[in-house]
């Protein structure tokens, strides 16, 4: 089981579906590239937020110190992205966490959507309801279909839209995995809490 969780844009809660994900499957958690607050990175808040010690975190390829696109922040930091660097880790069971949507650039030629190739794993998209967010889950979810990338399914994040899922469900028939509300106070209590909706994942 290896599933490589991405959004339909930045701050859609990538992280805290990451954490109840692994808390839920008891995975392995790796994050390929970390762009920006490096003392706070993805990985530790991950780590921070899981009740159980049998999870393994592996360490980022890329480590960039800029709170921008993977690609602007690299060359902030005088290096490119060299997605062969890439290498999938030995886990049986790995929760992958992508770095905001599909066709955020990691240099001038590749995206996430062509590390997600790379890796060959499936993909759990979150969405999360705003004013458009309709627009982006459907060309986020065609651009992983028009690319031949399995689809494990999608978890809404935050308050329940039933207007809105429900034309996303049925414009696309793809699996809905489960919603997470808001959590008010993000700890491992509440984090485990949530989890207990996934574990048959």
């Amino acid at each position: 089981m290896k599933y490589f969780v991405s959004g339909i844009g930045t701050d859609i809660g990538k992280t805290i579906v990451s954490a109840i994900l692994v808390e839920a499957l008891k995975a392995d958690y790796w994050k390929p590239i970390q762009s920006g607050d490096l003392h706070n990175s993805d990985s530790q808040k991950v780590q921070d937020l899981i009740s159980h010690a049998n999870s393994h975190f592996f360490e980022e390829t890329y480590q960039l110190n800029h709170a921008l696109s993977p690609h602007a922040s690299a060359s902030l930091d005088g290096i490119e992205i060299n997605i062969n660097k890439f290498e999938l880790p030995k886990s049986k069971n790995l929760i992958i966490e992508g770095a905001g949507g599909l066709l955020v650039p990691l240099n001038q030629k590749d995206t996430i959507l062509d590390l997600i190739k790379q890796l060959d794993v499936e993909v759990i998209l979150v969405s999360k309801h705003y004013l458009g967010s309709i627009n982006h889950t459907l060309l986020s979810i065609d651009c992983l279909l028009k690319n031949n990338i399995a689809i494990k399914g999608i978890i809404f994040n935050g308050a329940e839209n039933k207007t809105t899922e429900s034309i996303i469900l049925s414009k696309t028939n793809i699996p809905f995995l489960g919603r997470i509300k808001h959590i008010d106070s993000l700890n491992k209590e509440n984090i485990k809490k949530a989890s207990l909706a996934f574990k048959d994942l």
